[in-house]
C-alpha cells in the first residue's frame, strides 16, 4: 500500500488491511513486515481485539483442516505420492483441462486439426524456444512437476507417425541470440512447421511487467522465418 500512496507506514497498512479484512501477509524474506505492526494498532485502540480474532480463526481454521495439528498418521495428505499425483484418472483429467483451455483464434483453409493418419510419411518440423524446452512451459506460481512426466511439443509431436525435426532457434525465451539458418533448415523442407512462442517467466512474472505485448527477442523474425 505504501507504494500506491495510500498510507504513509506500515502500522498504518497494517489498520487499513485488518479492517478491510485481510487475515493474511505474504512478506517472504522481509523481518519486519507489516502485520508485525498489529500488536501495536491493538494497543493503540486502531483495532480491537474481535477484528483481531475474526482474521485468525478462519486461518487456524484452514490449517486445521489440512491436518497441521494432526499426528502424521492421521493426516491424509502425508501418505500422497507421485503414483497418486501422477495417477491415470489425474492424468487424464489435466489432459482434458488442457484441451477445453486451448483457444483457436484463425484455421485458415481448416488446417486444424492435424490427424495422424494425415501425417504419416510427412515431414512435421517443430521450431522455436518453447518446442522442447520443459523449464520454460510452466508459469508464475506453478508447481514444477518430474521431468519424466513434461511432455513438451516436441516430445508429444514425435509420438505421430510422422518424420519429426526440430530447432529452436533460440535457447530461451528472450531470444537475444537467434540462429535463423538452424530454424530454416528445419522448416524449409517440412510439409508442416509448429512454431512454439511466447513468453515464460524469464520474461514477465509478477512484479516484472513488460512495456508491451510483442514477440521477446528475434522471436518475431523467427516465425517470419518459419513462414517463408
Amino acid at each position: 500500500l505504501l507504494g500506491h500512496h495510500y498510507t504513509r507506514t506500515f502500522l498504518e497498512t497494517a489498520v487499513a488491511s485488518m479492517n478491510a479484512g485481510c487475515n493474511l501477509e505474504l512478506s517472504y524474506g522481509m523481518r519486519n513486515n507489516v502485520f508485525m505492526h498489529v500488536p501495536q494498532a491493538l494497543a493503540m485502540g486502531n483495532i480491537t481485539l474481535q477484528t483481531l480474532r475474526d482474521r485468525v480463526r478462519p486461518l487456524f481454521y484452514t490449517r486445521m483442516r489440512l491436518g497441521e495439528f494432526d499426528p502424521p498418521a492421521m493426516n491424509p495428505y502425508s501418505t500422497l505420492n507421485m503414483s497418486t499425483v501422477q495417477s491415470p484418472e489425474h492424468r487424464n483429467l489435466s489432459l482434458e483441462a488442457a484441451v477445453k483451455s486451448f483457444v483457436l483464434l484463425k484455421n485458415v483453409q481448416g488446417t486444424l486439426p492435424l490427424r495422424a493418419q494425415d501425417l504419416a510419411g510427412k515431414r512435421l518440423a517443430v521450431v522455436g524456444p518453447f518446442a522442447d524446452n520443459p523449464r520454460v512451459l510452466f508459469g508464475d506460481y506453478a508447481p514444477v512437476p518430474e521431468p519424466q512426466h513434461i511432455y513438451t511439443p516436441r516430445r508429444g509431436l514425435e509420438m505421430l507417425p510422422a518424420n519429426v525435426t526440430f530447432a529452436a532457434g533460440c535457447r530461451e525465451p528472450p531470444c537475444q541470440q537467434y540462429s535463423r539458418a538452424e530454424v530454416v533448415r528445419a522448416a524449409g523442407t517440412a510439409d508442416v512447421v509448429v512454431v512454439c512462442l511466447g513468453t515464460g517467466v524469464d520474461v514477465e512474472t509478477e512484479a516484472k511487467d513488460r512495456r508491451d505485448l510483442s514477440l521477446p527477442g528475434h522471436q518475431l523474425e523467427l516465425l517470419q522465418d518459419a513462414v517463408k
